[in-house]
C-alpha cells in the first residue's frame, strides 16, 4: 500500500465566491439557505460572499465541488476556486491599513 506524503503541496483550500440576486423574497430566501449549507458543509466565511474550507487533498475538494454544484441557485453567480496550502499562506488581508496575520491550517487531520 502507498501512502501519499502530506503536504503543503497537497493539503488544499476551497474557496466559494458568488455574487447571488437578493432583489426579492425568494431571491433572498435561496442566497440566504446557499450560505447556510456551505457552512454546514464546513465553510467559513472570509468576506460576506466569500467562503473558505481546508481540504486534506484535492480528492476531497472535489466532493465539495460536487457538492456546490447540486446547490447552486437558479440565478446569480458562483465560482469556485482551489489553492494549495503553499499558495493559501502567501495571502496577503488588509483591514484598514494595518496588514493582518493570516490564519494558519487546522492541526487536525480529517478522516472521513
Amino acid at each position: 500500500m502507498s501512502y501519499d506524503r502530506i503536504n503543503a503541496y497537497r493539503i488544499m483550500w476551497l474557496f466559494c465566491l458568488f455574487d447571488l440576486p437578493t432583489n426579492t423574497k425568494i431571491q433572498r430566501k435561496r442566497a440566504s439557505d446557499f450560505r447556510k449549507k456551505l457552512v454546514e458543509d464546513g465553510f467559513n466565511m472570509m468576506q460576506y460572499s466569500v467562503y473558505k474550507r481546508h481540504c486534506s487533498s484535492l480528492e476531497a475538494c472535489e466532493v465539495h465541488v460536487k457538492r456546490i454544484k447540486a446547490w447552486l441557485p437558479r440565478e446569480g453567480l458562483v465560482s469556485i476556486l482551489k489553492f494549495t496550502d503553499k499558495q493559501f499562506g502567501d495571502i496577503v488581508s488588509f483591514v484598514g491599513t494595518i496588514p493582518q496575520k493570516q490564519e494558519k491550517a487546522p492541526l487536525q487531520l480529517e478522516f472521513f
